[in-house]
Order: C-alpha cells, then structure tokens, then sequence
C-alpha cells in the first residue's frame, strides 16, 4: 500500500504557513489566475497567460505557487511533456485565534481581509445595480437579533448544509447555473451602554 504525502490543504497548521497561503491569495496576479480557472474550470500557463495579459514563464512560476499552497492541482489526464493543466481545488480555510497568529501572519491576514472586502463592495454596488426585485438574481439581506454562541455556531453549520445542498461545483452545475458571489458574516454588534 502506497501513502500518500500528507498536504497542508486549506487550514495549514504553522503560523508561518497561514501567511504564505494569505501572502498568496493577495498577489494580484495568483488571484487573477485563481478567477480565471474558476470560471473556465481549468487552464494551463499558455489560456491563463492569454487571458490576463502576462508571458507564459510569469504564469507558470504562479501556477507552480498556487499548486505549492494546495489551491490548484495538476490535472495528469491532460497534462502532456511541458504542457501541464490545472483544476481549482475547494477553499474551506478558517484562520486560527488571534492569540495562536504571529505578526506577520496578522499582517498578512489583515492584507488579504482588506482585499476581499474591497472586492466584495465592489460585488454590492454591482448587485444593487442589477437588482432586479424579489424574483431576480441579486438577493440580500440584514438581520440584528440576539443569539447565543452556540446559537450561532448552529446557525453557521446550517448555513454551510445549505451551501452544500443548493450549490454546485463548475462541473456539476446544471444548465442555466450561474456563478453566484454568497458572503456571510455572524459579527457581534459592540455593547450599548445604557
């Protein structure tokens, strides 16, 4: 029986280790290179080096990055000589305490938030654009309540059954599937005095 060299995968267990994967999910060119296989469901150095306007020895050293922090794989079955092609594969990363990350990793977890952030305003001034009423596309919403931790924690794993069960992988989608951008955020609201 052969084993398998174990991978890092999405939550790798080093501090040093969180901020190289956060260092690489905020370099502008690795993430370009992460939208585009997301939306073409694979790609090799020469389709991602035509799409986003780079040379084929810049994609491929970050193909090679990306593969290196386990966020795509080679595909063998396409994969000829030099010519090698890569899948996306599932992001399900959850950062550790801010008590168990170092300085730097902070840092590069706070780059990578502000990254994100950015882009998902970006997504929200788009959505209210295309809003089209209760029956479209666009949907959202807002809710301030009280819950419990354990309450939320029970929210959370319900929110990611539903993932699961309305969502579908590139591959798997059925026809008239549309790539849709879901964020959730449980955030305390600070306590009101008085």
């Amino acid at each position: 029986m052969v084993t398998q060299p174990s991978r890092p995968g999405p939550n790798p267990p080093t501090s040093a280790e969180r901020a190289a994967l956060y260092q690489t999910l905020t370099n502008p060119v690795r993430r370009r290179i992460l939208a585009h296989i997301g939306e073409h469901g694979q790609a090799n150095s020469t389709t991602v080096a035509r799409a986003i306007g780079e040379s084929t020895g810049t994609t491929s050293y970050h193909l090679r990055k990306l593969a290196e922090q386990h966020l795509i794989e080679e595909i063998p079955e396409r994969s000829a000589g030099r010519e090698r092609w890569w899948r996306a594969l599932p992001l399900d990363h959850r950062p550790a305490a801010p008590g168990e990350r170092t300085p730097a990793e902070q840092t590069a977890l706070n780059s990578l938030r502000a990254q994100q952030l950015s882009t998902d305003i970006e997504l929200a001034l788009t959505a209210e654009a295309e809003f089209q009423g209760p029956a479209g596309w666009v949907q959202g919403s807002r809710w301030g309540g009280y819950m419990t931790k354990d309450e939320v924690l029970a929210f959370y794993d319900e929110y990611m059954a539903l993932l699961r069960k309305y969502g579908h992988a590139r591959e798997d989608a059925p026809q008239g599937a549309r790539p849709m951008a879901v964020r959730f955020f449980a955030l305390p609201q600070p306590e009101q005095s008085g």
